[in-house]
């Protein structure tokens, strides 16, 4: 692709790199940009560095936040005993527009995967476990995808509570096998998490 311009290269490239952006796209985005106002240009400019300065982590959960505490864990009308294990934001925010679920969660920032090179050591798992054996809570929910590496890390931590005498459920497989939670309808994964299943079942019966 040529350029008549480096600056439009520049800008191009680095759109690029945005997931789902191939260079046609890109600079679509990028001549659509050139032709609002500043100001506009500016807002968005804004937005971007403001969410990449001052975004947190909750300490509870390691779900984004604005603030220290996110605003699902800081809800006294949620159920803080029943905890549902994700895989990250996109994965709360698909449960959560299903209003079929009504406790809080824990992040754990992705999925074990020996070929990415990814080890539970990378994942919030240690956080999770620890709340469990504190007492905290009365039922733990995997909500991962049903793919090798998310039922491989549902095993994973089942191991380390697995003495802990709590619920460890999962979520129905109304959810396909191989797919991944944020494209699931709602109608669907609201149905899999109320019709969650004990976790044993699922590898007893294999």
């Amino acid at each position: 692709m040529e350029f008549s311009s480096k600056l439009i290269e520049k800008a191009v490239g680095e759109m690029s790199q945005l997931p789902g952006i191939g260079k046609r796209t890109a600079l679509r985005l990028v001549l659509h940009l050139l032709k609002q106002p500043k100001e506009q240009t500016g807002f968005l400019t804004q937005a971007l560095m403001n969410m990449r300065e001052d975004i947190k982590y909750c300490v509870n959960c390691h779900n984004i936040s604005d603030s220290a505490t996110c605003e699902i864990c800081a809800n006294k009308n949620r159920n803080h005993q029943l905890v549902c294990v994700v895989e990250d934001i996109r994965d709360v925010m698909a449960i959560e527009n299903t209003a079929q679920f009504r406790g809080v969660y824990h992040v754990l920032g992705g999925k074990i995967s020996p070929i990415d090179g990814i080890g539970p050591s990378q994942l919030n798992i240690n956080s999770l476990v620890e709340k469990v054996k504190l007492g905290s809570v009365s039922e733990v929910i995997f909500a991962l995808s049903s793919t090798m590496e998310g039922d491989t890390t549902n095993f994973y931590i089942y191991k380390q509570i697995a003495e802990v005498d709590i619920m460890i459920s999962t979520i129905a497989r109304g959810i396909a096998v191989g797919d991944e939670l944020e494209y699931a309808d709602e109608v669907t994964l609201g149905r899999s998490i109320l019709q969650r299943v004990p976790f044993e079942k699922t590898f007893r019966s294999n």
